[in-house]
């Protein structure tokens, strides 16, 4: 590994079945690891550590906890690694993925290998184990398409449906999946790929189908990310660009809450195997980009410079994730509201420059910026060869 170094930290206890995390070091990624390791559970975390600040992401987990969270560099189309990675895991969260609409535009193939590919060859993985363990998959509300078939009216600063109870609840399951952009195919296709393995062969995978998350450890890019990229670049002074007229709607949900569920599914997954949740903040934190934007200026005390570009390929004008089923089955208290999410991240960025909670001790060396986005910060791993994460004194030369 290259970048900070890291503190010694070795593999799990012997006889003890890690919780297998893809996409570990990403923003929820990371954040799911710390609260596994919290609990008590050896956890491994596996990603291609690609992404500007995911190194940073990894460091704070394995200093904070050295006994319970060992990691493996490695890249998801590496299947034979990817295999042996869950070939003893007592539980699989995906969270690995290429995450960006405009990614999958300009590389099809890629979107495709990462996000399809690399889904197909775990499920396979487990289904070849005598005891398949559960399987968790992050995918995105961009399986419903662009919706446009959902007559919107404008009010004030935002888009909302005409019809009032889809206004009242939101998008539920029942909702017919229409793939949009390389990107909704992929994802799309993992997320039917999960469900149908539970069905056909009995693996026990569930699938959160995420809005947009926010939070800790999330230093989001105009791509993907954006609550935090808004409050990152407002809080620089630089002008943040909106594609679109800003009206656009989502329901935006605080990581926390998102972890919440996905351990919830994972410990229910005798009930709820072969189930696809929509999972976000619901109506009652439904916010248009102008409204988050103009809460940030609040915040800050000052307006947000903003620009304005076209819209871009396959983007909703609104998306509300109908959260009820997801509640009831995993039991899941009311999310926290967005002003007092929104709040706390701009707080902690004031403390330490930015969304992280590090110091400048903390993190010496590393670099900043991870990319994280409505598939819930995911990250997209790259095509280098698997490197083991060693301990700094045994860390290879770059």
């Amino acid at each position: 590994m290259t970048g900070a170094s890291l503190p010694p930290h070795g593999p799990a206890p012997v006889g003890r079945r890690p919780v297998l995390v893809t996409g570990g070091a990403g923003f929820i990624g990371s954040n799911l690891v710390d609260r596994l390791a919290a609990d008590g559970h050896d956890v491994l975390v596996y990603d291609s550590l690609d992404r500007p600040g995911v190194e940073r992401n990894l460091h704070w987990l394995l200093g904070r906890h050295p006994r319970q969270v060992t990691a493996i560099r490695a890249d998801v189309r590496d299947h034979a690694q990817l295999a042996d990675a869950a070939s003893g895991a007592s539980a699989v969260f995906h969270l690995a993925a290429q995450v960006a609409v405009t990614t999958s535009l300009t590389a099809p193939k890629d979107d495709f290998d990462i996000n399809l590919g690399a889904t197909v060859a775990l499920l396979e993985a487990l289904r070849r184990r005598p005891d398949p363990a559960p399987l968790l998959l992050a995918s995105t509300n961009k399986v419903y398409g662009d919706l446009g078939d959902v007559e919107l009216v404008l009010a004030g600063q935002a888009y909302w449906p005409h019809d009032p109870d889809l206004a009242a609840h939101g998008i539920a399951e029942t909702r017919p999946l229409d793939f949009h952009t390389p990107y909704g195919c992929s994802k799309g296709g993992a997320d039917q790929y999960a469900l149908d393995y539970a069905r056909s062969f009995g693996v026990p995978t569930a699938v959160m189908r995420m809005s947009c998350i926010y939070g800790p450890r999330q230093m989001g890019t105009e791509d993907q990310g954006w609550v935090a990229h808004f409050l990152l670049a407002a809080r620089e002074g630089r002008p943040v660009t909106v594609y679109g007229d800003g009206r656009q709607v989502r329901d935006i949900l605080f990581v926390d809450d998102a972890v919440d569920a996905w351990l919830a599914a994972w410990h229910t997954i005798d009930r709820v195997a072969g189930r696809a949740f929509n999972l976000g903040g619901g109506p009652a934190n439904a916010v248009s980009l102008r409204q988050v934007l103009g809460a940030i200026g609040d915040l800050l005390g000052r307006p947000v410079a903003t620009d304005y570009g076209d819209w871009r390929a396959g983007d909703q004008r609104w998306y509300v994730s109908d959260t009820r089923a997801v509640r009831g089955a995993l039991a899941l208290g009311p999310p926290r509201p967005w002003r007092e999410g929104l709040a706390g991240l701009a707080a902690l960025m004031g403390t330490t420059g930015d969304t992280t909670g590090d110091t400048t001790e903390d993190t010496a060396g590393d670099t900043a910026g991870d990319t994280a986005g409505d598939t819930a910060g995911d990250t997209a791993p790259d095509a280098r060869p698997s490197e083991p994460v060693l301990p700094a004194s045994e860390e290879a030369a770059p």
